[in-house]
């Protein structure tokens, strides 16, 4: 059985295809079929995966699975939030939007730029599913006053976690998948698809 995977984003891809290995489906990248991102017209999280969601299963024919995620800083009221990928404006990339974010905090010391990853990845069985499974992950850290490390992406060079008292970007890519928001959402995917399946 296939499923499409409803990203463009190659880091977020690779995490996902890493993560989603126990299921017996084969995870195909949307852009394998030709079907291009829609555009994320949502109020929040939530709204954005659902919108990708339906649009790859749509397009494709098959159940699909879309995440949407961001960073949300308490200093900036919960900025960039669904905005996190093209915070710096059109034709954003991870430099420019991590310049903007330091940009933004200044020199507030680090106890003040506390923030947290959040995702919501929806999974649905068809474009006309009216009960997708949704799941949310979150992780907290702080906003650091200087970037640090070269795995990951985003803001992950920026984003410190005080538990392991290092940089997002210095976790390794293990460590990382079952620490991360994106992570526990995946992992509360799996178990609800693995409940769905006994009870059918």
């Amino acid at each position: 059985m296939k499923i499409v995977l409803a990203s463009s984003n190659a880091g977020k891809i690779k995490e996902l295809h890493d993560m989603l290995s126990a299921l017996d489906m084969q995870v195909v990248p949307q852009q394998e079929l030709n079907i291009e991102d829609i555009e994320e017209t949502g109020l929040c999280f939530v709204e954005n995966a659902i919108l990708k969601a339906r649009n790859a299963a749509l397009m494709s024919g098959m159940p699909a699975i879309a995440d949407d995620s961001g960073l949300e800083v308490d200093l900036l009221n919960g900025a960039p939030g669904i905005y996190s990928a093209r915070f710096a404006g059109e034709g954003a990339n991870d430099a420019s939007n991590n310049q903007k974010l330091l940009e933004l905090l200044g020199d507030a010391p680090l106890q003040q730029r506390s923030a947290r990853y959040q995702c919501v990845v929806v999974y649905m069985r068809h474009a006309n599913d009216p009960t997708p499974i949704i799941c949310q992950g979150s992780w907290e850290g702080h906003i650091a006053l200087e970037a640090q490390g070269d795995g990951g992406f985003g803001y992950d060079p920026l984003f410190y976690v005080q538990d392991l008292k290092c940089h997002a970007a210095e976790i390794d890519k293990q460590e990382k998948n079952r620490i991360s928001h994106r992570g526990k959402a995946i992992q509360d995917l799996l178990a609800k698809l693995a409940s769905t399946r006994r009870a059918l």
